[in-house]
């Protein structure tokens, strides 16, 4: 997503005047592009000296290192720290610091949270309700005129607000997650001015006020409690969520699944007494509601001591060697070079990152692999692609990987990749799914079309997600601007509950996206083979500004079988830069003009 069209509205009602796509592109504040890869050397990819046996962490008395910040109720200069972080963040949209805000149990007053790039706010109760903020955990985006489409890489989790205003403004884009979250008013996702605005995700969450959208273009909303939800622009998602609207796609536009299929929470770390533990929320089916509002949540506690705790400078060699003895990860807050993959081999390990740790793979590697085991969890970091090419980024199970993981399986949660923005970077594909049963919870992978290292050829990445695997659930999924297939699944009875997408922005003609006889790359490809699919509320985009020529023609591509099934379909052109010829296969009308006005398709077949 970058600073192109959004609808706007205006506070006082939810009707909504659109307006018309920007001609070009906005210039990034040159705040937000001062530094990338190098500022941070990578490590020589020669053969590395024995490793000495990681140490186990300390779960009393940790060392989480210099960039987690932990306060409680009678620490002084709480807001001055928030501050100080805050102006270092702001518009650091590719920069190398990386923040973790914690808060033990207790209650604090007086406090205005500003949320900025690669910053992470986050409670360390079992339950939001036992940090308790009379104040407010804010995103808005002064920073960038009143646009908040690049408000990306920022997270708040586990706390319970009463804001003074009575509604706390979290205006987000992308990979920006409200998770576990207790908001005793309304959310306002829109920024100050009701300017542009693409998010988002909500999951595990109470909020006892109005959900106010606004001028955002599309929402997910996962396994939470509402009081109410104000309005809708394009794509509003909602599954296993108490006081969500009802379903009636396009208009206006509410996709309303009563419970979600299967979930499992996203691991997070929290006190109890004087000892850190990590939290493993149990597999829900059928989920409604959140997993914390009925007692103790379900689940189960590992300490700390159970983990190596990780910082910047640490190798591959090092994690790996933890890992081998037994040991989880948690990564601080921080970029990590790797001369080879991460390899996560063990049953129920869990690999658990905190202020957007960095993972930077060297020399063409893949950043992190799996084993084709029961119920390994990926959390809460970012893979950032190296300049020289990695056939993957990501591997969830090897090749051919075919055991069952229904009861127990490998879950990836707000695990976000990008390919370019932050300097030179390229890869074939992203993310790849051989595992069967696996959920990936909550991603954005994103081929940069700003920052630096960014071309149709600079950063090519073909692929953003390839899933093989069989029994795969997607909530939450969005991927943008690949060379070819933005998704491609491969696998039987795949889902996917709510999708989000722009093709390219930059290719130069109609020849470069052309897929033989076909014109362009569908965004999500479902396999001729498949015989079994579902997604509910897909959207994708597009914005050809380098050559507004260019016919798309579909947005998705499904073989035509009575067990593929599609539910709340649409593609939008953002300002008339390309044009859709379809939705879905052969069908669905073309968009047309500069109105950005979506072109929909109910269900499919």
């Amino acid at each position: 997503m970058s600073e192109h069209q959004s609808p706007t509205a205006t506070e006082s009602g939810s009707s909504l005047s659109r307006r018309t796509a920007l001609a070009a592109a906005l210039a990034v504040p040159a705040t937000g592009l001062l530094a990338s890869h190098a500022t941070a050397a990578p490590r020589a990819s020669a053969p590395e000296a024995p490793v000495a046996r990681p140490k186990p962490a300390n779960a009393a008395a940790p060392d989480f290192g210099p960039n987690v910040i932990i306060f409680d109720p009678s620490t002084g200069g709480i807001q001055a720290k928030l501050d100080e972080v805050f102006k270092q963040q702001e518009s650091a949209q590719f920069g190398t610091r990386r923040y973790a805000l914690l808060f033990k149990p207790g209650t604090y007053s007086g406090l205005n949270a500003q949320i900025g790039f690669y910053t992470s706010i986050m409670g360390l109760g079992l339950s939001p309700d036992d940090t308790h903020i009379n104040g407010d955990v804010t995103v808005d985006a002064g920073w960038f005129n009143g646009n908040a489409t690049q408000n990306f890489w920022r997270s708040a989790e586990n706390l319970s607000l009463a804001p003074v205003s009575g509604a706390n403004r979290w205006a987000v884009a992308q990979a920006a997650p409200f998770r576990r979250m207790h908001v005793r008013g309304d959310l306002n996702l829109a920024p100050n001015g009701y300017g542009w605005a693409s998010g988002g995700y909500i999951a595990d969450s109470r909020i006892d006020g109005t959900v106010q959208p606004y001028s955002q273009q599309q929402w997910y909303t996962r396994d939470s409690s509402i009081g109410g939800w104000l309005n809708a622009v394009w794509n509003m998602v909602f599954s296993g969520v108490e006081g969500a609207p009802g379903d009636s796609f396009p208009n206006p536009p509410y996709t309303t699944l009563n419970t979600t299929p299967y979930s499992r929470e996203k691991p997070f770390l929290y006190l109890a007494g004087g000892e850190y533990k990590v939290f493993l929320p149990a597999l829900r089916t059928n989920a409604r509601g959140t997993s914390w509002g009925h007692g103790t949540p379900q689940g189960q506690s590992l300490s700390l001591s159970a983990f190596y705790v990780a910082k910047q400078g640490d190798s591959a060699a090092t994690l790996n060697a933890a890992l081998n003895q037994g040991l989880n990860l948690l990564l601080t807050p921080g970029i990590y070079h790797l001369d080879r993959p991460i390899e996560v081999k063990r049953a129920n390990t869990v690999v658990l990152g905190l202020g957007y740790a960095t993972l930077v793979p060297d020399g063409g590697v893949t950043a992190l692999k799996t084993a084709d085991v029961d119920g390994v969890r990926l959390a809460g970091f970012l893979v950032d692609a190296g300049p020289q090419r990695s056939n993957t980024l990501v591997e969830i199970g090897p090749g051919g990987a075919s055991a069952s993981h229904v009861g127990n399986p490998t879950t990836v949660q707000d695990v976000f990749i990008r390919i370019g923005g932050a300097g030179a970077g390229k890869a074939t594909t992203s993310l790849v799914v051989n595992s069967r049963h696996t959920i990936v919870d909550h991603t954005w992978i994103w081929r940069a079309d700003h920052g630096d290292g960014v071309g149709w050829e600079t950063n090519r990445a073909d692929y953003g997600v390839v899933v093989n695997g069989a029994d795969v659930l997607a909530t939450g999924l969005f991927v943008e601007h690949f060379n070819k297939y933005d998704v491609q699944w491969k696998g039987e009875r795949g889902r996917t509950i709510f999708y989000q997408n722009e093709k390219a922005y930059d290719a130069p003609n109609q020849a470069a996206i052309q897929n033989g006889s076909t014109r362009g790359f569908a965004s999500y490809k479902v396999a001729d083979s498949v015989t079994t699919h579902e997604g509910w509320g897909l959207g994708s985009y597009c914005f050809y500004n380098v050559d507004p020529t260019i016919i798309q023609e579909h947005g998705f591509a499904a073989p035509n079988k009575p067990g593929v099934k599609f539910h709340h379909l649409q593609v939008v052109s953002l300002g008339g830069k390309g044009q859709y010829a379809h939705v879905i296969n052969n069908i669905g009308a073309p968009t047309s003009g500069t109105s950005t006005v979506p072109s929909t398709v109910v269900s499919f077949p």
